[in-house]
């Protein structure tokens, strides 16, 4: 097993720790104010300090994972669940009008920045985590039709497909019983990659106030919340900014570590 793999597994599941422990137990309630307690630096009681509202930073931190993963999740299902049908039946109609309307919709959609039109998006629909979850998912769509097109179209010329045909499945069966299940390994890469992307886009969106909106926290919002206060308290911004990336870092180590694993070529001088 690579260090990559390793270490990037730590570090995911250590934040997908933290989120979970959210749900049952926090070190103080997020939601609660304490003036008094205002901008602590790390301590026996805060590990991490406060902010500029007296409220617990770890606190904060561990909810606001549970909002950036699920929001991050979510966006990459709608991107798995749209995309990878619409890669598989351009393959399989490779050439066809079909083919060219999905893949030039892929590339109106690459045209445009990701995150300004995410941004626009919620604008326009209004600032909360469904909509950012919409803004971000709609990116991934043509990430995975390109991806599952380009993995597919390299099966369709193999024996075993050429076997299937001869059969009489349809393009419908062949794609979801024989070229889905052999392409599976690159399309669990890329979710990584597009989860980790999909951590930092949730965290943009919240830095400009069109993400989860208050009292949920967020990193993003923390950032902004702290952009005027680094001089003072700099372990304000210094927590939420580390989260995300740890968050980040051990996404992409984990998806440099499935893709080492999953490489038939790798495996091969493995064997």
């Amino acid at each position: 097993m690579s260090r990559n793999l390793i270490l990037g597994g730590a570090l995911s599941g250590l934040m997908l720790l933290l989120a979970l422990l959210s749900f049952v137990w926090t070190p103080f309630d997020h939601t609660v104010l304490d003036i008094p307690a205002k901008l602590q630096p790390p301590n026996s009681v805060h590990w991490l300090g406060t902010d500029h509202f007296g409220r617990d930073i770890l606190s904060m931190i561990m909810v606001g994972a549970r909002t950036s993963l699920a929001v991050a999740l979510l966006a990459v299902g709608i991107g798995v669940s749209l995309g990878v049908p619409l890669g598989l039946a351009a393959a399989a109609m490779r050439g066809s009008w079909l083919d060219e309307l999905i893949m030039r919709g892929n590339d109106l959609v690459f045209a445009f920045p990701s995150l300004v039109i995410a941004i626009l998006i919620t604008a326009v629909f209004g600032p909360s985590a469904g909509n950012a979850i919409i803004a971000i998912g709609i990116f991934n769509i043509p990430v995975f039709a390109r991806v599952a097109r380009g993995a597919a179209l390299s099966l369709w010329a193999r024996e075993f497909i050429l076997a299937a045909r001869v059969a009489g499945k349809s393009h419908a069966r062949i794609s979801a019983e024989h070229i889905l299940p052999n392409i599976v390994n690159l399309l669990i890469v890329q979710a990584t990659i597009q989860f980790s992307l999909g951590i930092l886009a949730e965290a943009g969106l919240s830095y400009v106030g069109l993400g989860a909106q208050p009292p949920t926290p967020s990193w993003g919002r923390m950032l902004a919340e702290a952009q005027t206060l680094v001089s003072l308290a700099p372990h304000v911004a210094i927590a939420p900014g580390l989260a995300i990336i740890l968050t980040v870092l051990g996404l992409n180590l984990l998806g440099d570590g499935l893709r080492d694993r999953f490489d038939p070529r790798l495996m091969e001088r493995r064997a």
